[in-house]
């Protein structure tokens, strides 16, 4: 059997980025993740984690899977996969069962079919199961148990977390991938795989919340007793900096995320109000002089209110300033300067900038957190017990879920979407 290869593809709205790992033995005597490549290539046809241009978008996935594959010398037949989007909801659920067996003993297949009654939750109008996610179970009444299976009981129940999504949007995206080339290992909703990649399970033990701020969405994991608590997708990201930046100057969009990356700060208070740039460094067709204060003072105001809907969303799940373990910042948002003070001051929270965590690599971009989610994705891919030339095989803790919908429409897209690749 050849060597195992875990890919996974991070689609976002401003880039497509590719990790591509294998597993090597540590010094521990454990395995460890190593990236062997890393690709980023500017996407297109790609809006606030959806597909709106199909077309557009093969043509970027395609372009970041040829780069990956050259540079690796690896064919790339199949991958995990980074669904995102502001139509991602979650939604609690339980499921019920008796044990089946005469001596009580609960067994794997118990377990399976009580995370089948929890997937009976009602789903709203057009939307699918992406995840079910057991968060503990209850045995006869006995509350707070991680893993039942070998215990005797008589009722077994779950307490699961419902990760849903649009079907038209999980459909364009399978259709997306597929007419590249590329098998579908699995969805995987894009924060669960940033979460894999950059909180410890130490951390995740006490209680942390990973914040992926994206070009166009920002995604929130929050994790307790290693446990997802709760998820939310916010229709905001590093753009809408870009985009008042822009308006408040008067100048293009181009020149304004040039401002952004080069001098855009959130701290007003580090910058002295006499300082000044002209835009016409910055790429703009007019030379026009305008004060550095001004600019942060825009960012700050963008960046603390999108920290403001973060608190809202930990409010709703009680965790506002609550969690021992703090928020770890991810994502090309998170590179902002001043993103981190803004963050603790906005959070009361001890807050962090994050990249992936238990990997090995030479390739240095794998500590941009940019790339947190494609490694994630390679990990989960690990985790999940699948791996280029291997067999598949069920995954423990959270990852039991994963299967979600792919049992039922993989081969169908595939035999759909396989004639009509570009």
């Amino acid at each position: 059997m050849r060597e195992e290869i875990y890919t996974g593809i991070d689609i976002g709205s401003s880039a497509v980025r590719v990790a591509v790992g294998k597993l090597v033995p540590s010094e521990e005597g454990r395995d460890l993740m190593h990236i062997i490549g890393a690709i980023e290539v500017a996407s297109s046809g790609i809006a606030k984690g959806t597909i709106s241009n199909l077309e557009e978008a093969v043509s970027s996935v395609s372009r970041a899977i040829e780069q990956a594959e050259r540079i690796t010398g690896v064919p790339i037949n199949d991958a995990w996969v980074g669904i995102n989007g502001s139509h991602i909801i979650a939604q609690e659920s339980r499921g019920v069962i008796g044990v089946g067996r005469s001596d009580g003993e609960i067994r794997e297949e118990d377990v399976d079919r009580a995370l089948e009654a929890a997937r009976t939750v009602a789903t709203p109008t057009n939307y699918e199961i992406i995840h079910v996610l057991p968060k503990s179970f209850i045995v006869d009444g006995q509350r707070g148990i991680k893993d039942p299976i070998g215990m005797n009981g008589i009722r077994l129940e779950v307490d699961a977390l419902i990760i849903q999504g649009l079907s038209s949007q999980i459909k364009n995206l399978s259709k997306c991938v597929y007419r590249t080339g590329i098998d579908i290992n699995d969805l995987v909703f894009s924060i669960l795989a940033t979460g894999e990649a950059v909180a410890t399970p130490r951390q995740r033990e006490l209680g942390v919340a990973v914040l992926n701020i994206g070009a166009s969405t920002t995604s929130l994991v929050v994790y307790e007793e290693g446990d997802v608590l709760h998820t939310a997708v916010l229709p905001v990201g590093g753009d809408h900096i870009t985009s008042d930046i822009a308006i408040g100057l008067r100048t293009s969009l181009e020149t304004a995320e040039s401002i952004k990356l080069q001098t855009a700060t959130c701290r007003p208070d580090d910058v002295a109000r006499e300082e000044e740039i002209n835009l016409a460094d910055f790429g703009s067709s007019e030379p026009e002089i305008v004060g550095r204060r001004f600019i942060a003072d825009i960012t700050e105001a963008r960046l603390s209110e999108m920290f403001d809907l973060v608190d809202k969303e930990l409010r709703k799940v009680d965790r506002s300033g609550m969690l021992p373990s703090g928020v770890l910042l991810t994502g090309g948002g998170s590179k902002l300067t001043g993103a981190l003070d803004c963050a603790k001051t906005s959070l009361r929270l001890p807050c962090a900038i994050a990249a992936p965590q238990l990997v090995t690599s030479v390739i240095d971009r794998i500590s941009d957190p940019a790339f947190s989610t494609a490694v994630g994705l390679a990990l989960w891919g690990n985790q999940s017990g699948t791996g280029a030339g291997g067999g598949k095989a069920g995954g423990g803790g959270v990852l039991r879920g994963i299967g979600g919908l792919w049992g039922k429409l993989t081969d169908g897209l595939k035999r759909i979407f396989r004639g009509m690749k570009p």
